[in-house]
């Protein structure tokens, strides 16, 4: 294990906006699709390989999840841990979520949704990634301490895309 750990952090790709539809049931179109596959491939480039995954339940996360792990194509894949809580939670909860990952994980992505997943962002990289956090994008934040200490201030990082 590395003396920093790697918090990515991802929003959904794009996804479907439809009447009578429950948000918690979009899927992703099929622009979103390409989406997570380009983001898996830029990530799998830049050396990342996360051994635990935070996803939320919703079907567009776990969709978005699907893309970036395939384009990754991880020799060993990571542990998942798909959370009904992470759909509606705020930033508190989110990093919480984080706090109880296994001290051994090295890399740990997040897949989540706005606003709270560009707040988490912020809160590591600046201000300037509230506006900036469209779907699909993600931010790698070289954590300092071990996951139960993880909190803003504690690490820093940057958008990757």
């Amino acid at each position: 294990m590395s003396d920093t750990r790697t918090l990515l952090l991802m929003r959904h790709a794009s996804a479907e906006i439809g009447p009578g539809l429950r948000d918690f049931d979009r899927a992703l179109t099929g622009h979103g699709r390409g989406q997570a596959e380009t983001v898996g491939r830029l990530l799998a480039e830049l050396g990342y390989a996360p051994d635990h995954v935070i996803c939320s339940a919703a079907r567009r996360t776990r969709q978005t999840l699907d893309g970036v792990l395939e384009a990754m194509d991880l020799a060993t894949p990571p542990e998942v841990d798909y959370s009904e809580a992470v759909y509606s939670a705020g930033p508190d909860a989110l990093l919480e979520s984080v706090n109880h990952v296994d001290p051994d994980a090295d890399t740990v992505l997040v897949v989540a949704h706005n606003p709270t997943v560009a707040q988490v962002a912020a809160s590591f990289v600046g201000p300037a990634a509230l506006a900036a956090y469209e779907p699909a994008t993600v931010a790698a934040i070289e954590v300092e301490v071990e996951w139960l200490y993880a909190a803003p201030g504690t690490g820093s990082g940057r958008l990757l895309n």
